[in-house]
């Protein structure tokens, strides 16, 4: 992540905090599209769907090789993609969980 060194990790946190609160006032699929092509490079944005593509078919049980032919993601980013999704902040799992039905995440 890259180091902003005139702002001190409050005031870094704080604008970590705004972004996130600028996604929760989205209200579609439209509008979150919208944003976050706005937000993003092109580069980031695929990068990001082609992570989210790795949680899926990890969640599946498919072996890496098996993702990576199916993604083009490279085996360094599955590892990558596979540790935080079983030792991460929870996130992928409660996104994943959501988007299956379940709620409670």
């Amino acid at each position: 992540m890259k180091s902003h060194r005139l702002l001190s990790a409050r005031q870094e946190a704080l604008v970590e905090r705004n972004l996130i609160n600028a996604i929760l006032t989205l209200r579609s699929v439209e509008e979150c599209r919208a944003f976050l092509r706005d937000l993003c490079t092109p580069a980031e944005l695929q990068a990001m769907a082609d992570r989210w593509a790795v949680v899926d078919c990890l969640r599946r049980g498919l072996p890496y090789r098996q993702v990576h032919q199916q993604t083009g993601v490279s085996l360094t980013t599955i590892g990558r993609v596979a540790r935080y999704l079983a030792q991460g902040n929870g996130g992928y799992q409660l996104a994943a969980a959501r988007m299956d039905g379940d709620s409670h995440g």
